[in-house]
């Protein structure tokens, strides 16, 4: 009996180990806005007038037609000790549902999951921002100019979204400012986590296309801080995705060009990758899968608010079960689309699918961050286009002048936004295979 006790310690022991370790390892880059952080104060009373707001569009029937006027609406809550702004609810709900986001789960994440997190890494950014506990949305600080700026061509980021549902543009969700008087008067917007899940990711990137400035020492000196590398650190390797080049470069040509437009640059693709684990790439060609991401793909373009894909049973009872491999979602490898059998609605047409390849569109991957997330032949990458706010006005200009004394002949990051978005799109072109 004393040797069942010991063992039964022993074991229960070992699993608080374990525990404890793979606590430590998800936390890596990230620790908690507990009461005595300096930004608990802060990310309290943003949690709690998210939950209010939240709260108040899960009572409420979305809009699946806007108008102008819900482009332009302005909605103010007052609390005890602070104001909350909204901007725009019913566009960014809209496009929530759009990404199957439910009110509920989008509530559970920003105000029910524990503290907030702050991210640790290299960014110079001076922007403040935070992360939900389970690492699905971030929060980050913004100044006035640059809320205006989205807001101003919001209909146009739209717009884009509509006709390429599968862009890599990180998806915003939220648009607020906080009013706490005599203290503080903060925006902040709400956005998808590009790197989620990110528990297997063990390189990040930050590229912009050019060769000034971008190179990062990985060395993290021993401390819990993530390193997110740089262009120049890329140098000798490529992104490999086999059947998803074309439509992956196509993309990014198609969102440059739209970033263009907006007179814009110093953007950057994030860029992480995980290896694929064996059962994973054993499951990638299964019909299951590809009629599933299938059948994800068509609902995001033709109807967003349907059912979500994973749940219907597509093959009958005998079909093999992939809604709980998470990352054995793989390229179609060149099986066509309108090949694949699969339950669609009888408003998509032959048109639809027509539209499905014009708009280099892809099979999506059945997981809750499909559209950042693109398998290769041997890893899973995450992508998304990131840093949208910096406008090529007179102090750009007077700035790309100054660079260009001190540094003839090489690429820099401040030129023309056309300069910018050929240079970017052809980076990415170059080191995809």
């Amino acid at each position: 009996m004393a040797q069942t006790t010991a063992a039964g310690t022993s074991g229960a022991a070992r699993r608080r180990y374990w525990w404890q370790l793979r606590r430590r390892w998800r936390m890596l880059g990230v620790f908690e806005i507990n009461p005595e952080h300096e930004f608990y104060h802060l990310t309290s009373v943003m949690k709690d007038g998210m939950r209010a707001l939240t709260q108040a569009s899960v009572d409420t029937a979305g809009q699946d037609t806007l108008t102008a006027e819900h482009f332009k609406a302005e909605e103010t809550q007052t609390h005890e000790g602070f104001e909350i702004q909204t901007f725009a609810a019913p566009v960014f709900a809209k496009l929530r549902r759009s990404l199957d986001i439910t009110e509920e789960e989008y509530m559970n994440s920003l105000c029910l999951g524990g503290c907030y997190l702050q991210f640790v890494s290299n960014s110079k950014s001076k922007a403040d921002f935070f992360v939900t506990n389970d690492k699905r949305f971030f929060l980050k600080t913004q100044s006035r100019r640059e809320v205006r700026f989205l807001l101003s061509n919001l209909q146009a980021y739209m717009d884009h979204l509509e006709k390429y549902p599968h862009s890599l543009m990180v998806r915003f969700l939220g648009v607020h400012r906080i009013v706490i008087p005599n203290q503080i008067k903060k925006y902040f917007i709400v956005m998808q986590s590009v790197f989620y899940p990110d528990e297997r990711i063990n390189i990040r990137y930050d590229i912009k296309g050019c060769e000034v400035g971008r190179w990062t020492s990985p060395d993290t000196g021993g401390k819990q801080i993530i390193k997110v590398l740089k262009d120049n650190n890329f140098e000798g390797q490529s992104i490999v995705l086999g059947q998803e080049k074309s439509w992956f470069a196509n993309q990014v040509k198609a969102d440059a060009a739209f970033l263009q437009e907006l007179n814009v640059l110093d953007y950057s693709l994030l860029l992480a990758r995980q290896p694929l684990h064996q059962d994973e790439l054993d499951g990638k060609h299964s019909l299951a899968n590809i009629v599933i991401r299938a059948t994800k793909s068509v609902d995001l373009d033709v109807s967003p608010t349907g059912s979500d894909p994973s749940t219907i049973p597509l093959l009958g009872e005998g079909a093999p079960d992939t809604t709980d491999r998470g990352s054995a979602e793989g390229t179609s490898e060149g099986i066509p689309l309108q090949e694949i059998t699969c339950p669609v609605e009888e408003t998509r047409t032959d048109s639809v699918l027509q539209e499905f390849h014009e708009h280099h569109h892809r099979l999506l991957p059945n997981c809750k961050n499909a559209i950042h997330v693109i398998d290769g032949p041997d890893h899973r990458y995450f992508v998304g286009i990131i840093d949208i706010f910096t406008v090529y006005n007179w102090k750009k200009k007077l700035e790309n002048l100054w660079k260009s004394v001190h540094f003839p002949g090489r690429a820099f990051s401040t030129v023309r936004p056309n300069k910018y978005s050929r240079r970017f799109s052809q980076w990415i072109q170059d080191h995809t295979q």
